[in-house]
């Protein structure tokens, strides 16, 4: 049998609440778990028996037989909004706030942005699913184009991805009120103030969300779940991931893969590692997370990265924070993995804080750092680690 483990908590806000008991059976897209306050619902992603319940996930023992076709449909609803709520669909893009959520905002004369940038370096899901389901992406953003009153839907998407970019202008040729637009091909083109900045031309400040723009702005694969969700009625149970780095086939795209499966399962299956190795980062190499074989996908996950070893460098280092990359947290995991001892630290001038958060007052357009560099050179800093954006 396969382990499945289903995190309680794939979502902004504080996790679900099981609804299952130990040694029960259930079905493919049965409802395990509701959200308390601010969450999403969760289902199974494979039939199974409940082998155990954590303060963090559900442990389900997978049938040996499975119908990724057959599963539990999602109540029958005449409300595109409700649909999506049942299903349980959050931003797949990595965010995770509750899409039913977001968009219960109605914008009329307003926006509805698709994210199709594939903003961080190495992933190519997203780009993948755009070029082979361009046309349910479209049929997504028509219903969220119905649900929030926007009056133009607009697909962001980079020029360099040209499979992407043909798949969709064909599939909204008939479609007036659905446009693909150009982001320039830069890191973070995928930040939703980027966005907002170069299809909109409004700059929004540190802390403002692009319905300030009169814009909603929700991940393709997102979209695309939307449309499973009113046409299928199908619960967002799977999911579509990368993997990359240190592996025998590299690039590799597994499409709608049960929600719980483990990081190695994936590894395995793009041919094993490729030695020497070393960490698995959870998403972007940005701003990813470092995992093991064992962690679980989620809603939200949207890479397995095996890295080379860390180059052991022993100096005395500094660390650069940007909002665009790696966080202080870590850039110092990084740094003692590193053999090596921090001595400075600093943020880029850009950023101010914000609601108890740094934030960058203009992601995607770097001031340059050498008065950050020089003050960390004089603590003794002998390297800088950073993770900043780029012009």
């Amino acid at each position: 049998m396969e382990k499945v483990t289903i995190l309680l908590k794939q979502h902004v806000g504080k996790p679900d609440k099981p609804l299952v008991e130990v040694g029960q059976r259930v079905k493919r897209g049965e409802l395990i778990a509701e959200p308390v306050g601010l969450g999403a619902n969760i289902h199974t992603s494979l039939t199974g028996t409940v082998e155990d319940i954590t303060d963090d996930a559900i442990i389900i023992d997978a049938d040996e037989d499975q119908c990724k076709e057959d599963f539990v449909h999602i109540p029958d609803s005449d409300d595109y909004l409700t649909d999506i709520e049942n299903a349980g669909i959050v931003g797949a893009g990595g965010a995770g706030f509750p899409t039913s959520v977001k968009l219960s905002n109605k914008i009329p004369g307003g926006y509805l942005i698709a994210n199709a940038a594939e903003c961080e370096p190495l992933l190519c899901h997203n780009t993948q699913v755009e070029e082979r389901y361009a046309d349910q992406i479209v049929r997504g953003m028509k219903y969220l184009l119905e649900i929030t009153d926007a009056k133009v839907g607009y697909i962001a998407v980079k020029k360099i991805h040209h499979a992407a970019v043909l798949a969709l202008g064909k599939a909204c040729k008939n479609e007036p009120k659905i446009q693909v637009k150009f982001l320039t091909n830069m890191y973070p083109a995928g930040d939703e103030r980027v966005i907002v900045r170069q299809l909109l031309g409004v700059v929004l400040k540190p802390g403002e969300l692009p319905i300030k723009a009169h814009a909603i702005i929700q991940n393709t694969e997102t979209i695309k779940r939307v449309a499973e969700a009113i046409e299928l009625r199908k619960p967002f149970i799977d999911k579509d991931i990368t993997l990359d780095g240190r592996i025998k086939e590299r690039s590799t795209v597994f499409e709608n893969v049960p929600i719980g499966l483990p990081a190695k399962k994936f590894i395995d299956a793009a041919g094993g590692y490729i030695n020497p190795h070393g960490d698995i980062t959870v998403g972007g190499p940005f701003t990813g997370h470092t995992g093991k074989e064992s962690t679980p996908v989620t809603k939200t996950t949207g890479a397995f990265l095996v890295a080379m070893p860390y180059p052991q460098v022993h100096k005395k280092i500094g660390l650069l924070e940007c909002e665009c990359g790696g966080q202080e947290p870590r850039l110092r995991e990084i740094a003692k993995k590193m053999g090596s001892e921090v001595v400075a630290f600093q943020r880029c001038k850009r950023m101010v804080l914000v609601n108890g958060r740094y934030r960058c007052s203009l992601p995607g357009i770097c001031p340059g750092q050498a008065d950050a560099v020089l003050a960390m050179k004089k603590k003794g800093a002998e390297s800088i680690l950073t993770g900043t954006c780029q012009d």
